[in-house]
């Protein structure tokens, strides 16, 4: 082909007419960049099961079972080790009279005052620390 040569569709010089040409080779498709991968979070064992602290600013509402705990022990030491569980919670009300909660005077949706429900917790704990052993029904007693 030369320059005088024209094109039959266009009548223009095969040099400028687009269909002289041969068409131009397609583009390659962009290159997509991958993303970093995200790091991963990792915990250990310990981390993962270790219990998250909470610390609340707001005023406690009722006593919790620990507070308990060491009440119950002494009154079962000063009755010999053995007494019967209405008498501990009764010797309990007595002790805490001036110092529980308004919470404390609440009731539990099964009808129980809270801070009975919560010595009944504490003496829970007392029982799997082996601080105390299960007696006959109704018995709260030392090992």
């Amino acid at each position: 082909m030369s320059e005088t040569d024209y094109c039959e569709l266009c009548d223009l010089p095969m040099s400028q007419c687009i269909h002289g040409r041969p068409p131009a080779p397609p583009e390659p498709a962009p290159v997509k960049k991958k993303a970093a991968p995200r790091p991963r979070k990792t915990t250990t064992k310990a981390s993962a099961s270790a219990p998250k602290v909470v610390t609340k600013s707001a005023p406690r509402k009722w006593t919790p079972p620990a507070a308990f705990a060491p009440l119950i022990l002494e009154i079962l030491e000063t009755a010999g080790g053995t007494m019967p569980a209405d008498a501990v919670l009764d010797e309990l009300e007595s002790q805490l009279a001036d110092s529980l909660l308004p919470g404390d005077l609440e009731t539990t949706p099964e009808g129980e005052l809270r801070w009975r429900y919560a010595a009944r917790r504490a003496r829970q704990k007392l029982l799997t620390e082996g601080l105390m052993t299960k007696g006959s029904p109704g018995v709260w007693q030392l090992p």
